[in-house]
């Protein structure tokens, strides 16, 4: 790959089925973060834009006509336009959800890499597709720019051999079927940021990082190397989440068929957008919405408790592949600010020595757990973007 030009930028790309996210960092001894965007429902009429400059105020939503990925690309490059006169951008790095077997470290886009994403689609037909199709437009629109794939699965390669294996018949593993877990990036960048501001026995002791958004997963971390998790194979498995179901029993599958005369197209869209939050609540995908119900319709409420029993459930088994936990670290969209969601989940774990401050919760500190806990419990912002620009700046540096 060629040197990166110090006065040139990194565009980085967060592709996912309906989402687009982009951000621009200016390259210096770290990437500096210039400007952050997001094109929500793509493919649908209602689609937006939003976007703002380091240091601004949010422009948008804007409605826009984005029918498809290749149609979001002209719209974030009128968002950037004016900050690449001055500094134009010189790699881009992808946010690619499955790497594979093979893929434990970024990637720089060569034939071989896309072969190999191609056949890898099959196993994440709501991610994958869309995330080829940007990385070949922008190929064909600047041939010349070096692009990198960071892989959200490779932070969990380290896992022990008895936390990927699936109990089926050995001859599947050859084909790739194991557990393979999914957020790497923002565990990766929640790893290095607690480094930062944990205290020193934190980042190499027994963590447990729970990643609570629209897609929810946990992972458990032991001198600093990936212990378990919560996904699987795809990243419908795992937690409740807004509209993927989580677990579930593979019986439910033969059963639907027989029963109901579904086909596997159907169950696939079923499990990965239709379950979760909105299918048990039949309300909505977001939780925001079914706090605010839950006292008038018994369906948010169980929708809510299901998410909650889920995640203490996880919890409690992560620590008991740690041996026990230190510190455990809330993420995301909800893990970041819904403090009644915090509270709900960590109700119960007394007995691993998890003991939260009311007010500290309430006023999202950083540490919001109470000074007799024994466990550490925080809340930290993620930033996969930022871990993506790193990765891409340190290959390249490495190979020029």
């Amino acid at each position: 790959m060629p040197q990166l030009d110090p006065i040139g930028s990194i565009l980085v790309i967060n592709g996912g089925s309906s989402t687009l996210k982009f951000a621009l960092f200016r390259i210096g001894t770290a990437p500096v973060r210039e400007l952050t965007g997001s094109i929500d429902r793509i493919g649908s009429p209602e689609a937006t834009l939003r976007w703002a400059p380091e240091g601004a105020g949010t422009i948008g939503p804007q409605s826009v006509d984005a029918p498809n990925h290749a149609a979001c690309i002209e719209l974030l490059l009128t968002c950037i336009a004016d900050r690449l006169r001055h500094c134009p951008v010189v790699a881009i790095g992808h946010r690619v959800v499955h790497g594979g077997q093979h893929y434990r470290a970024p990637q720089p886009l060569t034939p071989a890499v896309m072969d190999e994403l191609q056949r890898l689609s099959s196993s994440d037909p709501e991610h994958l597709p869309g995330e080829i199709e940007l990385i070949q437009w922008f190929a064909q629109r600047y041939p010349h720019l070096p692009q990198v794939a960071c892989f959200d699965t490779a932070f969990h390669r380290d896992m022990p051999r008895v936390a990927r294996l699936f109990s089926i018949p050995r001859r599947y593993e050859k084909l790739g079927l194991q557990r393979y877990g999914f957020h790497g990036l923002s565990y990766a960048f929640l790893m290095r940021e607690l480094e930062r501001v944990g205290a020193p026995h934190e980042v190499s002791g027994r963590v447990i990082m729970a990643h609570l958004g629209n897609g929810a997963s946990m992972a458990a971390v032991k001198d600093g190397k990936a212990v378990d998790t919560t996904m699987s194979f795809t990243p419908a498995s795992g937690l409740v989440m807004s509209r993927r179901s989580g677990d579930l029993d593979p019986g439910l599958i033969s059963y639907l068929a027989r029963t109901e005369g579904m086909t596997v197209e159907q169950f696939h869209r079923m499990v990965n957008t239709e379950s979760g939050l909105l299918g048990v609540s039949e309300i909505s995908a977001d939780m925001r919405d079914l706090l605010k119900q839950e006292q008038d319709d018994p369906r948010a409420a169980e929708a809510i408790e299901l998410f909650c029993y889920q995640a203490r459930k996880w919890i409690g088994a992560l620590a008991a592949t740690l041996g026990g936990v230190d510190t455990v670290v809330f993420t995301a969209g909800i893990g970041e600010h819904s403090p009644i969601i915090r509270a709900r989940i960590c109700a119960g774990l007394e007995f691993l020595g998890v003991a939260l401050d009311t007010v500290r919760n309430e006023a999202d500190e950083a540490v919001i757990s109470s000074e007799g806990s024994r466990v550490t419990v925080r809340v930290i912002h993620t930033d996969e973007e930022s871990e993506i620009a790193r990765s891409v700046l340190e290959m390249i540096g490495a190979e020029s």
